[in-house]
């Protein structure tokens, strides 16, 4: 029951960004002390933040959100997109992982292949794999500066480098219509960057968000990789010319 009426107050302040205890209490049907008591449940997972009676979402203040509360966004989305995703993996498959929200959920299943191997650079991901007694190799390297959830660097790089996967799932912030794949951290492009060179299989997760969104950093155009997987049908939307397979 606590967890559904959490997830209840996290989808109503993901459409309000700030509301009132007295607000959350009316909308929820619920007590403001109840309120008040999850509030603070989310608020230590970093998902909210207590502000003047009410609360809002953690991703504020020019803070990059934490994993916690990335992978929460979209959520029913990137469920969608793994389920369609793990289709194209194979019992004995090597897999590369990069530390994105998206692929954490592409590794909630894995558990259900025979002999799979994965190598990542998320820190929540190798962790979910340990649970779900999947082996796992960390690229090793530092926590990024910019994302706590990764790691990055030149250790990591070299990691990469030493492995040849049959697969490759990533994610990043945004695609744009003329093919082109951007995301906002130039240290995880680079991580990125190595795992494509040494995938024989490339797939693009990309939920409905990502479609028209700007980043600073290009990664590489739909003609480098193999698939997009998306939550709906997206053929349609790229410039004349571009026809990347797509998944949904």
């Amino acid at each position: 029951m606590s967890k559904t009426i959490e997830k209840e107050i996290f989808d109503f302040l993901s459409q309000k960004q700030f509301a009132q205890v007295e607000e959350i209490s009316t909308q929820l049907n619920v007590s403001p002390s109840t309120v008040r008591r999850k509030l603070t449940a989310l608020q230590e997972k970093g998902l909210v933040l207590r502000r003047h009676g009410g609360a809002q979402l953690a991703d504020v203040n020019g803070y990059f959100p934490s994993f916690t509360f990335r992978v929460h966004q979209n959520s029913l989305e990137k469920k969608k997109i793994a389920l369609q995703a793990i289709k194209l993996i194979k019992n004995g498959d090597l897999i590369f992982l990069d530390g994105t929200t998206s692929a954490y959920y592409i590794a909630e299943y894995l558990s259900e292949f025979e002999d799979v191997r994965v190598l990542t650079n998320g820190i929540d991901t190798l962790s979910l794999l340990a649970k779900n007694k999947v082996t796992a190799y960390s690229t090793g390297g530092r926590i990024s500066n910019t994302n706590r959830s990764v790691l990055v660097g030149e250790k990591a790089l070299n990691s990469i480098d030493s492995y040849r996967a049959d697969i490759a799932f990533f994610s990043t912030s945004s695609i744009k219509p003329d093919g082109e794949i951007y995301d906002c951290f130039e240290e995880e492009n680079a991580i990125r960057e190595h795992m494509l060179k040494h995938a024989k299989v490339k797939v693009f997760l990309c939920d409905k968000t990502k479609f028209g969104k700007d980043g600073p950093f290009h990664l590489c155009t739909v003609n480098d990789i193999d698939y997009i997987v998306t939550d709906e049908d997206r053929k349609d939307w790229f410039d004349k010319g571009v026809s990347p397979k797509i998944l949904y």
